[in-house]
């Protein structure tokens, strides 16, 4: 079987005064601070997650 795409994400910017979406979202893919670190898996719907905050984040390599 196949290993499972991944992605390791950081967080750049501050979710404070930003749209609640915005802020929920980088909750749901797994972030708590500003220069946090975190893998997820590489789907479709995390794709789209990571568009909707791209701005506030970064990718740092793609595992996989």
């Amino acid at each position: 079987m196949a290993a499972k795409k991944t992605i390791v994400l950081k967080q750049t910017k501050s979710a404070i005064r930003r749209v609640e979406q915005q802020a929920a979202t980088l909750r749901g893919l797994g972030f708590r601070r500003v220069g946090h670190t975190v893998e997820v898996e590489d789907t479709p719907m995390t794709r789209g997650m990571i568009r909707t905050v791209a701005h506030m984040i970064e990718i740092v390599e793609e595992r996989g």
